[in-house]
């Protein structure tokens, strides 16, 4: 793949990213690490530099919350789970998703 063609990739990998997020927590309540396997099994890599700023800010605009558990082994893991406004806002996304795709698959014919 070319140089600009791998960053028009990332980029738009990015713009989903809080998508995926609020997808897979909308299963399941997760710890950061586990998010980051999950996406990996799905070709989605992300680094925890990136998983992190995006749990934050999804947290404070009240879409995620999070709990302390005590780990068998090593330190305490914070489990992020969504919130009521966070399945709304992962909602308006499913919708603005398929618009998207409908969009895209019309300009293409």
């Amino acid at each position: 793949m070319e140089p600009n063609a791998e960053n028009v990739r990332s980029q738009m990998r990015k713009g989903v990213l809080e998508y995926c997020i609020l997808s897979i927590l909308d299963k399941k309540e997760a710890y950061a690490s586990s998010i980051i396997d999950e996406l990996k099994a799905a070709n989605m890599i992300v680094v925890e530099g990136t998983l992190y700023p995006l749990l934050i800010r999804l947290k404070n605009q009240g879409s995620l919350t999070y709990r302390w558990e005590e780990s068998p082994q090593g330190p305490p893991r914070k489990y992020y789970c969504i919130s009521e406004s966070g399945r709304a806002l992962l909602g308006e996304m499913d919708a603005s998703w398929i618009e998207l795709v409908e969009t895209i698959k019309t300009l293409k014919q």
